[in-house]
Order: structure tokens, then C-alpha cells, then sequence
């Protein structure tokens, strides 16, 4: 795929889109979730009954990451349409991140992206999505894992947030009941902003397949959800074709082909 159709503006573009791709350093992250005999709940136990007794039982995982790059900002109405090829979008619209768009639209955007800036293709997609193959070895655009995710968003920090909430996210209280512009926040201390509220961002991840099939991982929280709600090892899930006005993506490199 030429650049041609994107016109004169086509090259400062896609450097802009390089320089806002933060180099994020390997190290290893414990993943943590409840589960019971009857549903999976969120690694957020403040949101719900995890199960009492012997019905409870802790995940815990320590996945070790490799470095890799990652967008300091959500995925922007502005980049979207640009590289997708869709409607202009309103200057006043322009940086508020991109929603209403499902898991599958961004593995769509994400392999455009890779051919835009002739890189290989992260995903052969198919028609049952859980067979949708991810090519590791491609140097090409890509979600974050749900441990990637969780890794760059506590940013070597100890707690459910890095900061306090209202210097970091926009959700119930603060955002007038809508997404905000991206990058108008404090970032993480690795220099990533929106990790926490704004939106959800989808995951590459599948869910608990057992349980929920081809369900995927989304993380974060957004804009519509209370104080709670909202941190570094909340995570949710949904079909890979669901779309809603809080949830949208980020996107990411492997270092080791960059």
C-alpha cells in the first residue's frame, strides 16, 4: 500500500505517529483475578462478593515482558479516520480518543496501519475470531497483551493507580458524562497517559474461554465509570464484535523488531 491517497501531509503524519511510541523496558508482572464456581469477577474485589471460603480461589501469574513499544495516547478519532480512509473529523473532535469500535475493528486498523508504514501484518483474521492468528514475529502494529497492558500502566508502581485519581483519569465525576481529549492528564511515570479512565482499551487477549469463549479482555476503565472502578488490574470483557461509546484501544511494537 502506497502513501500516495494521504497527500502531502502523509510523511509529517506518520512521524508523528513514531514519535509518540514510547519504548517500554522488559521485567516480569503478577497478574491477579478471583474466580468461583459460578462466574469470573473482577481482579477488583471491591466490585463484587469474589466468592467466600472454599468457593474462592486467587489467579495469580507472573508473566515475564518483553520490551516492546506503546502509544503514549488511546488511539484518536483523528489517527483513525486518517488511516482508515473514512470522514474527516471535526477539529474539535479530532483528539478525543476513538470508540465504538470493536475488537475486530482494531485488528483491522492495526494491520492497515502496518501496511501504511510498510510493516508486516500483525493478524490473519478469520471468521471465528478466537482462530484469528497473531504473528509474533511481525514487526507490525498490534494491541497490548493484558499483561503488557497492566505492565506499562503501573509503570513500576505498587499500587491500583499511580497517582491520585482525579490527576490521572477522566471518569464519573469529572469527565460531564463524555471521553476527553487525549494527553490532558499527568502521564504515568513512563510517560503513557489515559492508562487509567478515558476509555477502555481493548486487549489482544482471549478471557476464559472455558467460561466466556471467544470473549476479550478490555482494561482501564472510562469516562462513564465511578472512582472504583478505574485502575491498573481492573479488566473487563466482551464479545469481539461488541462496540460501545467508552471502550476504543492502544497500540503497540515489539522492540525487538522495530
Amino acid at each position: 500500500m502506497t502513501l500516495g491517497q494521504y497527500g502531502n501531509k502523509s510523511e509529517g503524519f506518520i512521524k508523528d505517529i513514531m514519535n509518540m511510541m514510547v519504548r517500554i523496558e522488559g521485567g516480569v508482572v503478577e497478574l491477579r483475578d478471583y474466580i468461583n464456581t459460578n462466574k469470573w469477577l473482577s481482579s477488583n474485589y471491591t466490585l463484587s462478593d469474589p466468592g467466600r471460603g472454599s468457593d474462592r480461589k486467587v489467579i495469580l501469574l507472573n508473566e515475564t515482558i518483553e520490551p516492546f513499544y506503546v502509544m503514549k495516547y488511546p488511539v484518536t478519532r483523528q489517527l483513525y479516520h486518517f488511516i482508515m480512509d473514512e470522514e474527516e473529523v471535526e477539529p474539535d473532535a479530532s483528539n478525543l480518543p476513538i470508540t465504538q469500535v470493536s475488537w475486530l475493528d482494531t485488528l483491522v486498523f492495526c494491520n492497515k496501519l502496518s501496511r501504511v508504514l510498510d510493516r508486516t501484518e500483525c493478524y490473519t483474521i478469520t471468521r471465528e475470531s478466537e482462530s484469528t492468528i497473531y504473528n509474533k514475529e511481525a514487526n507490525g502494529f498490534r494491541l497490548l497483551s493484558d499483561a503488557e497492558w497492566q505492565y506499562a500502566c503501573k509503570a513500576g508502581t505498587k499500587g491500583y493507580r499511580y497517582e491520585r485519581i482525579d490527576k490521572i483519569a477522566w471518569y464519573k465525576e469529572n469527565s460531564n458524562g463524555s471521553a476527553q481529549e487525549v494527553g490532558k492528564m499527568l502521564s504515568n511515570p513512563w510517560g503513557l497517559y489515559d492508562m487509567i479512565g478515558n476509555v477502555w482499551e481493548w486487549c489482544w487477549d482471549l478471557y476464559d474461554t472455558d467460561r466466556y469463549g471467544n470473549y476479550r479482555v478490555f482494561r482501564g476503565g472510562s469516562w462513564a465509570e465511578v472512582e472504583n472502578n478505574c485502575g491498573s488490574t481492573v479488566r473487563r470483557k466482551s464479545m469481539p464484535d461488541f462496540k460501545i461509546d467508552d471502550l476504543g484501544f492502544r497500540i503497540a511494537f515489539g522492540a525487538r523488531i522495530d
